[in-house]
């Protein structure tokens, strides 16, 4: 099967991230093909929304380039299904229609950008960069995410429970008396958790527990 033609076009081991185009005219696949290879992308071609459905999305940086009109669903009903299945590679809409109502839907759904055809090439690679580079960022804020939620199980039960306190503004004799134990004991927990949490000091390991959206102790 030539690109272009339905199906997926096996992506390059060696690129560093990945664009995934969806447009049901052949030529215009093939043509995005060349460009984004041209430049080190590794691409992915379908020919309709179903198609993509149907596909696993490999696990690197990338976006979706998506044409608006396509044969059943729209581009934008696939952006709309793509965030109920919580996949969130952004995308890059085209079009050969200058609909302003379509690309405000689009933009507002979390869309990129939107390039009315003809555009240039020069349009697309710097509306695909925009997007990389977004994609980059939420897996690096991701990972971060789960780095943190991963450190924080590690902790005991008694030192999520001083964590919450300390965070919360409490001294360690308040802490005390609050939960029954002495203050030594206080801070020998308050030391495992920031180092558990490799927190380097209060500030930060307050911010780390916003971030986990931990609760707030009882009064």
């Amino acid at each position: 099967m030539k690109p272009g033609q339905g199906g997926a076009a096996p992506s390059q081991p060696a690129a560093e991230a990945i664009v995934i185009i969806v447009d049901d005219d052949a030529a215009v696949r093939e043509s995005l093909d060349s460009l984004f290879r041209s430049v080190g992308f590794a691409t992915r071609l379908h020919a309709s929304p179903a198609e993509l459905l149907g596909a696993s999305i490999p696990e690197m940086p990338g976006c979706i380039i998506l044409d608006v009109r396509l044969p059943g669903a729209s581009g934008l009903d696939l952006q709309a299904e793509l965030a109920r299945s919580g996949i969130a590679v952004p995308i890059v809409f085209m079009t050969g229609y200058g609909d302003i109502p379509m690309s405000v839907r689009a933009m507002k759904a979390g869309a990129v950008d939107f390039l009315s055809k003809p555009f240039r090439d020069q349009d697309m690679l710097d509306a695909v960069a925009a997007a990389v580079g977004r994609d980059r960022q939420r897996r690096k804020e991701a990972q971060a995410a789960n780095d943190l939620r991963g450190r924080y199980e590690t902790l005991t039960a008694r030192e999520r429970e001083v964590m919450i306190h300390v965070v919360a503004g409490l001294m360690n004799k308040q802490v005390a008396g609050m939960i029954g134990l002495s203050e030594i004991t206080v801070k020998i927990h308050r030391g495992n958790a920031m180092r558990k949490m490799q927190a380097r000091s209060l500030a930060e390991l307050v911010r780390q527990a916003e971030l986990l959206g931990l609760p707030r102790p009882p009064s």
